[in-house]
C-alpha cells in the first residue's frame, strides 16, 4: 500500500535529464584540459616553452685612458639566442677597479647626463650593443695599459650565470 500512496515525482524524463547534466558537468573540464593540452604541446613543439636564455658576449674594446685619465669605459655586444629574456647584472675584472654598469642619456640640446644602473635587460632572441651614447662598463685602471693590450672581463646574468669575455684596448674614437 506504501507503494501506491507513494507519488512518482521522478519520471523518466527527469532521470534523462540528471543523466544529460552530469555528463555535461563531466565533458565541459575534460574538453578544457584537452584544448590547454594542445595549445601547450604547440607551444613546446615551436620550441618556445622551457627555452633558457642563451648568452654570447662578442669581443669587446675598453678604451685606452688618456691624459693620465684612471677611468675607462668597455662596451660589448651580447647576443640572447635563447627563448627567455635575462639581466647583465653585474662586470668584473681582475684588471680594474670600481667596475659598474652605466647608462648615458640626452637630458637636453648639447647636454647628457650619465648615470649607474643595477642592470641591463638583454631581450630573449634580441642583442644589446654597449656604445659610449647608450650602456657601457665604467671602471677605474689599476695598471698602465697600451694599445692591443687583453682585458679580461666576467659578465655576471641574473638567470644564465657568469661569462667570461675579454675586451682589447683601443684608442677612444676608433
Amino acid at each position: 500500500m506504501t507503494d501506491s500512496l507513494r507519488t512518482t515525482t521522478e519520471g523518466p524524463g527527469l532521470r534523462r535529464r540528471r543523466w544529460r547534466d552530469g555528463l555535461l558537468a563531466a565533458v565541459v573540464p575534460v574538453v578544457a584540459c584537452l584544448t590547454a593540452l594542445v595549445g601547450l604541446t604547440a607551444w613546446t613543439k615551436a620550441g618556445a616553452a622551457g627555452s633558457p636564455a642563451r648568452i654570447e658576449v662578442g669581443v669587446g674594446r675598453v678604451f685606452l685612458p688618456y691624459a693620465d685619465k684612471e677611468r675607462t669605459a668597455a662596451f660589448f655586444t651580447i647576443s640572447n639566442t635563447g627563448g627567455s629574456d635575462d639581466q647583465l647584472v653585474s662586470v668584473t675584472s681582475p684588471a680594474l677597479d670600481d667596475v659598474m654598469l652605466s647608462r648615458h642619456e640626452r637630458v637636453r640640446e648639447g647636454a647628457d647626463a650619465m648615470g649607474m644602473v643595477p642592470s641591463v635587460d638583454v631581450p630573449a632572441g634580441g642583442r644589446l650593443t654597449m656604445t659610449p651614447s647608450s650602456v657601457d662598463v665604467m671602471a677605474t685602471v689599476k695598471v698602465r695599459w697600451k694599445e692591443g693590450d687583453p682585458v679580461p672581463f666576467v659578465l655576471h646574468f641574473r638567470r644564465s650565470g657568469p661569462v667570461d669575455a675579454v675586451a682589447f684596448v683601443v684608442r677612444p674614437g676608433s
